[in-house]
């Protein structure tokens, strides 16, 4: 199967870049949709250039585990938002009074919390392995740093730091995905036993010697 190399890792950096991009207030989102389009359509591509699919389905996987996690994000806010407009007679200004409909968007907004935060660690335990099965491809170890940060950062995403390292993971995978070389431009490394100079030929005017 023939694969352009160069398109698909630039599919793949754009498609980081957007997912980057997509913790911008408001139109974050729409950035995100397209960025995680354009990360599977390249990491796709890539797949299919190392002759690996494990690389694309754990992908697939990962992505799959991050949208539940934001429609449960999205539910646990939208109830939340409905129970304190019940409680302040939808004027969401003073005169704030518990009413039933509170409780429960408060309890709908706590459980949408903990599926998102369950469903987002299990997302980027997969996309962690695909980093990684890129970084052994590749040769390129920012997406390993890539790998590991977005795994913890999910862990501590409850105390809001983990937002910082999974800022910083997207950093590390673009530049992975630009910085990443072909396979027939992968230096080869000689190992120290190995000598780069020429075996020089014998000495003029030597004789053989005879053979018995």
């Amino acid at each position: 199967m023939n694969v352009n190399f160069e398109y698909a890792k630039t599919l793949a950096g754009e498609g980081s870049i957007l997912l980057l991009l997509s913790l911008i207030p408001y139109a974050g989102w729409v950035l995100g949709i397209i960025g995680a389009v354009l990360f599977m359509r390249g990491v796709k591509e890539l797949s299919n250039y190392y002759q690996d699919e494990a690389i694309y389905q754990n992908s697939l996987t990962g992505v799959k585990y991050y949208i539940v996690a934001l429609i449960a994000a999205g539910v646990a806010v939208a109830a939340l938002l409905l129970g304190i407009g019940s409680a302040t007679g939808f004027k969401f200004k003073a005169g704030f009074k518990p009413t039933p409909a509170f409780g429960i968007g408060l309890v709908i907004f706590l459980g949408g919390l903990i599926i998102a935060f369950i469903f987002y660690i299990v997302a980027t335990s997969h996309l962690r392995k695909t980093f990684d099965s890129l970084a052994q491809k590749s040769g390129e170890k920012s997406f390993t740093t890539a790998g590991t940060l977005l795994h913890i950062g999910a862990f501590l995403t409850i105390i809001l730091v983990g937002f910082v390292l999974i800022f910083v993971a997207w950093i590390f995978a673009t530049i992975g995905f630009f910085t990443m070389k072909s396979r027939q431009f992968q230096q080869y490394v000689p190992q120290p036993n190995e000598s780069s100079q020429p075996i020089p030929p014998p000495p003029q005017g030597t004789t053989a010697e005879p053979q018995s």
